[in-house]
């Protein structure tokens, strides 16, 4: 099994060693501009989730069932073996952590996250290209259910009144209410503490080394079990950032609120404001 995140100049070593299927997941605009050489690009809203009319069932980007998302990896190529390495153009966060944690909850063991994205490959000496990539098409990819750990707004509601731990990544301004750019109603779920997804970067936009991601979610964490721990962001994309750097940092996975704040909000439920 490999490390949740790769760096640049070991994709290029890779690509050279390995059939290796290259993901980018950022906006697909950019994508038609430029993209690594050889990427194929996947879609948030057609390709990982199942966006309903209404964001109060199951938020903004539910995830889609099995089957769907079989069909997708078998169009992009990817088969049980391959080699994937994910990227966007917004260090992982835009979708790229989603997309990571749907093939790990799909059962795949060999899928990665570029850190620095395309920029810090380009810069490593990766060719750039902006051609629409085709890939040769496989079996739809076969698996019966998500095998990460998930919460339901039940849970949420239930973990918001005791001891249990909620995580919401977004920036620090939409946790206080001060802003919703997105979403009906601004504020957090009660009892919900705010470790935005950026402070799991560095200055130039590289996850944080490992050791330093753990003492930094250990100390979130405390003496909490990872099974009571719930992590969401506004539609349960973001969220996977943190996942992704808690699972970079050797810790245990914690569950992810797919229906997160869109969801929570949408449902009219308690809205806190404030730190």
């Amino acid at each position: 099994m490999v490390k949740p995140i790769i760096q640049p100049l070991d994709l290029i070593e890779l690509v050279k060693a390995n059939d290796v299927v290259i993901i980018d997941a950022g906006n697909v605009v950019s994508y038609g501009m430029q993209h690594l050489k050889g990427a194929k690009h996947i879609d948030l809203n057609t390709d990982m989730a199942n966006v309903p009319d209404n964001a109060a069932k199951g938020g903004r980007h539910p995830l889609p069932d099995p089957v769907s998302f079989g069909a997708v990896l078998g169009r992009l190529g990817i088969k049980p073996h391959s080699h994937v390495v994910v990227y966007d153009d917004k260090n992982g966060a835009l979708s790229a952590a989603r997309f990571w944690w749907m093939l790990k909850a799909a059962g795949h063991k060999n899928v990665q996250v570029l850190n620095g994205g395309v920029t810090a490959a380009a810069k490593a000496g990766f060719p750039l290209s902006d051609l629409v990539e085709l890939s040769e098409p496989a079996a739809p990819y076969v698996f019966t259910q998500w095998q990460l750990p998930q919460a339901y707004i039940d849970d949420v509601e239930k973990a918001a009144d005791n001891s249990m731990k909620i995580i919401d990544v977004r920036a620090a301004a939409r946790f206080r209410g001060e802003t919703e750019p997105l979403d009906a109603i601004a504020g957090h779920i009660p009892g919900a503490i705010n470790v935005p997804y950026e402070t799991n970067l560095d200055a130039d936009g590289f996850f944080l080394e490992p050791e330093i991601l753990a003492k930094k979610y250990l100390e979130v964490l405390g003496d909490t079990n990872t099974k009571d721990v719930i992590v969401h962001c506004g539609s349960g994309v973001t969220a996977c950032h943190a996942l992704l750097a808690i699972d970079y940092a050797g810790l245990p996975l914690p569950r992810l609120y797919v229906g997160s704040w869109s969801e929570w909000s949408g449902r009219g439920k308690t809205v806190a404001v404030g730190e």
